[in-house]
Order: structure tokens, then sequence, then C-alpha cells
């Protein structure tokens, strides 16, 4: 198991560089004011009505880093910094998350794709933990000279569950950046913000960005880990 912990410490350590650059990006941004003087919500409720949507409500929530659009209810939620502040850092989460409720919209074909799996990538990230490490303890206890390899049945169930979220991981992937494509792209087009603010958040969402594709990756390497684990007890 040396090398499953060595590829969870690299993970962590990438995810966490990634994060906290991304965490200096949006204080430094934060700082960058609007000369417009729109607050994230005036943001984003302004980017829904130019894009003709009608039925998406904006509504603030607790926390930082919660910004998110909801399907299901048709909320743009903010959090409760972005909400309510007027800079560079605050338009680019509000456009973003609105870039997400222009994909439902038109009906961004990942975006469907993505929101079928979130069943079954639930019950997949509930069992699997348990599942992976039951199936390792199964095939140890089970080897013998008969059989040297052990029972594997239940750590191929578990590569399977793991196999379901890393895909879900690459999927979110271009479902993120086209969103954040979306906003850019609004907030540019339509004049929104200033050449110096729209660097801003730009920066900030291509660092956003980066999270997602450091979690893609992590889960991709533990994914290969398992997996060799399996066709290796098979040989």
């Amino acid at each position: 198991m040396t090398g499953y912990y060595l590829i969870i410490g690299i993970s962590m350590l990438l995810s966490w560089i990634v994060s906290s650059r991304l965490k200096s990006k949006f204080e430094h941004y934060s700082k960058v004011h609007l000369r417009n003087g729109l607050s994230g919500k005036e943001i984003a409720e302004k980017m829904l009505r130019d894009n003709g949507i009608t039925d998406v409500q904006v509504v603030s929530v607790p926390g930082q880093l919660t910004d998110h659009y909801n399907p299901e209810n048709k909320t743009v939620n903010l959090s409760e910094a972005v909400y309510m502040q007027r800079n560079a850092a605050a338009a680019a989460v509000a456009a973003h998350e609105c870039g997400h409720a222009v994909q439902h919209a038109v009906g961004y074909s990942m975006l469907q794709l993505r929101s079928k799996m979130v069943p079954v990538v639930n019950i997949s990230s509930n069992l699997l933990q348990f599942v992976l490490f039951a199936g390792i303890a199964i095939m140890a206890a089970t080897r013998s000279i008969d059989n040297p390899n052990g029972n594997t049945t239940v750590l191929a169930i578990g590569v399977v569950l793991f196999a379901v979220t890393t895909l879900f991981a690459f999927i979110t992937l271009p479902v993120e950046y086209d969103a954040s494509n979306r906003a850019l792209k609004w907030l540019k087009t339509t004049g929104t913000v200033t050449t110096e603010e729209y660097a801003g958040a730009e920066d900030s969402l291509k660092w956003a960005a980066r999270t997602y594709v450091v979690a893609a990756l992590g889960s991709l390497a533990q994914l290969l880990y398992f997996a060799s684990m399996l066709m290796g007890s098979r040989r």
C-alpha cells in the first residue's frame, strides 16, 4: 500500500498548492473594485437577463467557496461575500455560476450527462472506500497454494466504483471550463468590466479550474493503482 499512500500524499500536496494559489488570487482580485459598482448578485442577474433566462433566482448562501448552480430548483447560489461584494473576484464567480445556468438553459450535453450521473456517483462514493479495502483484505485472506491470487471479486467491484467516480471527475472538467468561457465571453462582449477587471476575472477562473484538474488527475492515479493491483493478482 506504500504506492497508494504516495499517490495520496502527492495529490494532497498538489491540491494544497493550487488551493493556496487560488485563495491568494481571490484575495488579490477582491481588492480590484468594479468601476460599474455592481455587486456579485447584480452581475449574476444581469448575465441571466442578457441570456434571456427569467426563471432562475440568485440567492445568498453561507460559507466561503460555496457558490454553485442548482439545476433542480434553478437557483444561482452565491456565497455571502460574492453576493454582496463589488470586485473582480466576485464578478468572476457570479458570472461563472450563471454560465452553468446558461448551460442548463441551452441543454449543454456534458452538463446533462453529469447531472444524470450524480445519483450513481453518490452511491459509488459512499461505498467506494469500504468495498476497496474489504476487497484487498479478502484477496489477501483467501490466498492459498491452489489460488495464489485469492478472491478478487470484491476488489474488482471496488475498481468499477472508483472508475465511475473518476469518469465523473473528468466529465466535470469540460462543464467547468465551458461555464468559465461563457462567463468570460459575456463579461468581455458586454463591457460589464474594464480590461483590468477582466484580466482579474480570467486569472481567478483559471486557478479555480485547476482545482478540478488536480482532483481528476488524483482520482485517475488512484484508480490506476487499484486497477494494477487487480490486474497483477490475475496474472
